[in-house]
């Protein structure tokens, strides 16, 4: 028996879809084309799949008497992973509950050249045709030409065949020592690679011509897989509980791999075809998913990846669309959650080398901290949670139009939006400038607690006094009036938002500081910090410092080095010797679990304090 399709269309674009009664609404989103927010991974916590029913009936579900306020409810606001569709019906999707705003991707870096080798080469041959006299195998031929390679079974069928069907010429396309690939004439000219920084919200990828090392294109994205969850448990936990989880979640990363790769090609006007190398840097769950790996593993205790070895892959059998005889080399990974992104950045910078104490941190919703001594190497990583991505913040968002980015308090409160329009919600980087410029202020105290209006510092002008608003028995700080803001509801910053910010905090906080014990040194001794990671490039040092985010050294020795797991990757395309220098670098790093130290909770339970007012170090960068 057919069942009736019920029609659903979506505002403000207009478009509709059909579905089966029962369907979830955050499913019709998609089908629609329409990517929202579930940083949760569709458990109906985190309240940012909103969407209002504009006609039709929903009755609203426990998440959203939980989640949402009674005004909200009545005004016709749901969760859409929490919402089946049961007759036809209009949805209005908020624009803070897109995923496809122009979100910002740090696709820059500061680092290191190079010296040009590829693993991939192309080489031109014109051989002599077989005689009496010279009666060799068509591999010894081949091999005088082009050097003592190896010739997979594949392409021996076809070489015989092959050479005399184009007059004993064409191009070999090597791989190191293995041929990969025969061509017709010489295109030796034409041989690209592509170097992939798969995060675990963005992915950005630079196309390279390997003959010249010229860098032809960039392209990002965001990562798909947000649509299951923010953060890597969250991913983990969809590939553990549901039959095609694992699936799901590969697809979703090679979508998002070959439109970057489509993209470059359509940039520089590269066919795929002529594309034979890809490098890939991402933490230890972002690999394995792409690769199909089962991560199941990471999600408990020993927490224990799969492989430690870079991994060399065809194209064809990952499913990346490049050329078919193309290979695709996974970085490798040091342990637990400790992957191919933490290595790429080391590479990137030649952490090893360091002549004085360095902390790399890559900040995030994992946080990887590398520590660097006397030549030796400690790496570990802290789970932060996705509060630096906006996620489980009342108001949070991503950084996209309409984010506060940056928050400054003087004779007013003065806020930057990216995309320069009106405000709809508060990224990571705002929280962290809010929270900072409060402590300076007396409005939160060192335990986090946002003091109400009756108990704030006597000197303070009565205009910053009145956005402190008690709600519910809590106070929150008003950062944009509801006439101001894009949505029509007034922002705070609330109470539990900076209780987020501690809990992320604290985590990093008690990492870095477990790292410095172990080899006996002091915050201070340490010779610089080098931030890596798109958070960690747009947030403020010297409120980093304030909020107890890194240590309190000046911020003369704290240096933003940008997008390193990308360097680090296109090293490694750009250079045989550097993909070696990979695999040394994660043979000598010793891998430090906080969940096996037994002072980390003591250490977790510290940092989330908020440091007293710090000493004007950051004087020595005005330019922070």
């Amino acid at each position: 028996m057919q069942t009736r399709e019920l029609r659903v269309t979506f505002q403000p674009s207009g478009r509709s879809v059909f579905v089966l009664p029962g369907t979830l609404l955050l499913e019709a989103t998609g089908r629609a084309g329409v990517a929202l927010q579930a940083p949760c991974g569709g458990r109906g916590t985190c309240g940012k799949c909103q969407v209002r029913i504009l006609d039709g009936q929903c009755p609203p579900s426990a998440a959203d008497q939980r989640v949402l306020s009674v005004e909200q409810i009545q005004q016709g606001y749901r969760l859409a992973c929490q919402s089946y569709i049961d007759e036809p019906m209009t949805v209005e999707i908020p624009a803070e509950s897109r995923l496809d705003a122009a979100q910002q991707i740090l696709t820059t870096h500061a680092g290191r050249d190079t010296v040009l080798n590829p693993v991939v080469s192309k080489r031109f041959f014109h051989l002599t045709a077989p005689t009496s006299q010279n009666a060799v195998s068509d591999v010894a031929r081949l091999k005088v030409a082009i050097g003592d390679i190896a010739v997979p079974f594949h392409l021996l069928v076809k070489l015989s065949g092959f050479l005399r069907g184009h007059n004993w010429q064409g191009t070999a396309v090597v791989a190191g020592d293995r041929l990969i690939g025969l061509e017709a004439g010489d295109t030796s000219q034409d041989a690209y690679g592509v170097a992939l920084d798969l995060g675990t919200t963005t992915v950005v990828g630079t196309l390279f011509d390997l003959v010249t090392g010229e860098e032809k294109a960039v392209s990002s994205s965001i990562n798909p897989q947000v649509g299951f969850g923010d953060d890597v448990i969250s991913r983990i936990s969809r590939v553990r509980e549901n039959r095609t989880g694992l699936n799901d979640l590969q697809q979703a990363a090679l979508k998002a791999a070959n439109s970057i790769v489509h993209d470059l090609g359509a940039q520089a006007g590269v066919d795929a075809r002529h594309i034979y190398e890809t490098v890939i840097a991402g933490n230890s769950t972002m690999q394995q998913l792409l690769c199909g790996l089962d991560p199941s593993a990471l999600g408990e205790v020993p927490f224990v990846q799969t492989f430690d070895d870079g991994l060399t892959i065809p194209a064809q059998a990952l499913g990346l669309a490049v050329n078919p005889g193309g290979e695709v080399f996974i970085f490798p990974q040091i342990g637990g959650f400790v992957g191919g992104d933490t290595v790429a950045s080391m590479l990137a910078v030649g952490l090893e080398a360091t002549e004085e104490p360095t902390l790399l941190v890559d900040i995030g919703t994992n946080g990887e901290i590398v520590l660097a001594h006397e030549g030796k190497l400690y790496a570990t990583s802290a789970a932060a949670g996705p509060a630096f991505e906006g996620a489980r913040i009342v108001q949070g968002m991503r950084a996209t139009a309409g984010a506060i980015e940056k928050v400054l308090i003087g004779e007013n409160v003065l806020l930057n939006v990216i995309g320069n329009t009106q405000p709809v919600g508060i990224c990571g980087t705002a929280i962290i400038d809010a929270v900072a410029e409060l402590l300076r202020t007396g409005i939160v105290d060192k335990t986090g607690r946002l003091l109400p209006a009756s108990e704030a510092p006597a000197g303070l002008p009565e205009w910053l006094r009145t956005r402190l608003v008690t709600m519910d028995g809590q106070t929150h700080f008003l950062l944009v009036p509801a006439e101001e803001a894009g949505s029509g509801d007034a922002i705070y910053l609330w109470q539990k938002d900076v209780r987020e910010l501690q809990l992320a905090t604290g985590a990093i906080r008690a990492g870095i500081n477990i790292l410095l014990r172990r080899v006996g040194l002091e915050p201070d001794d340490l010779g610089s910090i080098l931030l890596a990671g798109a958070f960690g490039n747009f947030i403020r040092r010297s409120n980093a410092r304030r909020i107890g985010l890194l240590p309190q050294i000046p911020c003369a020795r704290i240096h933003f080095i940008g997008n390193a797991a990308a360097l680090g990757a296109k090293l490694a395309l750009l250079s045989a010797d550097e993909r070696v220098r990979a695999e040394r670098l994660r043979r000598r790093t010793e891998h430090v679990d906080l969940s096996l130290d037994r002072e980390f909770q003591m250490e977790f339970g510290m940092a989330m304090m908020f440091p007293e007012a710090d000493v004007d170090a950051c004087m020595e960068a005005p330019a922070d």
